[in-house]
């Protein structure tokens, strides 16, 4: 096995990477049941010290309330900058396994006549908590079993620093291999759940948007703006635009039906440009077209397009932004296509639309009039006026 697989848990830096984000909220969990479970056993300590039970007194009870202290503070920082742990993700790690490790050194030089034990405890806890890299764990938690190992003959007689040092060898070597085994393991889930989630990303991206033109398919787009008119929108405007090749069946004709694919291709490249939409992930589109109140568009089908407009102010925005399109259809020069001819026909989401259909129809209606009063222009329903 490589050096670096062996540090990546046998995975490879690029899916370490990859799998970053989940190893961030699984050592987030992780610090805050580890640094709970510290505040409550400095309760209980404290406690036991204030009534000398089990061997603790009142002389080491500033100790554990220092501790205590100290842990309550760690915990409202770890709440109050967990955003922040995108930007630092393992630095509130590291200073976790600074506190445990300082606390359990300290526990040890309080009792010179016994074989330390919180200290081979946390070893172990530290070990299956927290996922990082193998080297950068094995470096820290051998540097504080050198600072342990150290202290423990500063403080202690020589027999009982000799069991510390006995118990460190042998709990060490036990935490960095469960510490390889678990995260290893914890790694395959981390790989597994990425490549389902993959999947189910690229079926949603299937399922909703049509292959020739990346818009949405007949379906998605109705589904979508149903829930959007279905929501609550008073107050807000909008406006859906269907759109329609002018000559079509001549571009299949005259230039051949790759032409005409190219044709619709551009087109809807065209509608997406000029509404500005973000298609760069695809598969969450549909969830931000309504959280964030965002334009889309879909293909109807053949040379037939359709737009739902949001985010501006009144019908001279419409127009303006419909006029955009048109112009840029209309410059297209591909090989023998000498320009896009478009009709448009508009119509204005009124409050108490809640129906698409309706829509659909008014809109439809006034696709109908443009392409009598001449084409490669645009109408609008409510008024049936045609915009030069």
């Amino acid at each position: 096995m490589k050096t670096s697989s062996l540090n990546y848990y046998g995975y490879d830096k690029e899916t370490h990477h990859e799998c970053m984000g989940l190893i961030r909220t699984t050592n987030y969990k992780h610090m805050h049941i580890l640094n709970i479970w510290f505040i409550a056993v400095n309760v209980f300590f404290v406690i036991c010290s204030y009534f000398n039970l089990l061997g603790l007194n009142r002389l080491k009870i500033a100790n554990y309330a220092l501790s205590l202290g100290l842990a309550i503070v760690f915990e409202v920082v770890i709440i109050a900058f967990r955003s922040r742990m995108e930007k630092t993700p393992f630095l509130l790690v590291y200073l976790s396994i600074l506190i445990l490790m300082v606390y359990s050194i300290n526990v040890s030089m309080g009792q010179a006549y016994l074989a330390a034990t919180m200290y081979l405890v946390f070893v172990v806890l530290i070990a299956l908590a927290y996922i990082d890299t193998m080297i950068k764990i094995t470096i820290m938690l051998l540097a504080y079993s050198v600072v342990f190992v150290f202290t423990s003959y500063a403080n202690k007689p020589e027999s009982i620093a000799a069991q510390d040092l006995y118990n460190v060898i042998i709990f060490l070597t036990l935490a960095l291999a469960l510490h390889y085994t678990f995260q290893r393991a914890r790694m395959q889930q981390f790989v597994t759940y990425q490549n389902n989630v993959r999947i189910q990303q690229e079926l949603e991206v299937r399922s909703s948007f049509d292959a020739l033109t990346s818009l949405l398919n007949r379906g998605r787009f109705f589904s979508l703006a149903g829930d959007v008119l279905k929501g609550q929108h008073d107050g807000e405007y909008m406006a859906i635009a269907l759109i329609d090749l002018d000559s079509f069946k001549q571009i299949n004709d005259k230039l051949g039906h790759q032409m005409g694919d190219k044709a619709i291709q551009i087109t809807g490249t065209t509608i997406t440009e000029t509404l500005g939409a973000d298609l760069s992930e695809k598969w969450s589109f549909t969830q931000r077209a309504i959280t964030d109140k965002i334009s889309f568009a879909g293909r109807l089908g053949g040379d037939e397009f359709i737009v739902l407009m949001r985010g501006l102010n009144g019908r001279e925005e419409v127009v303006g932004l419909l006029q955009q399109m048109l112009s840029a259809l209309n410059a297209v020069r591909f090989d023998e296509l000498n320009g896009i001819h478009a009709s448009f026909g508009v119509t204005e989401v009124a409050s108490e639309d809640h129906d698409i259909d309706d829509c659909y129809n008014r809109a439809d209606a006034a696709l109908y009039e443009s392409k009598r009063s001449g084409k490669n222009q645009i109408h609008f329903s409510s008024e049936a006026e045609k915009v030069q």
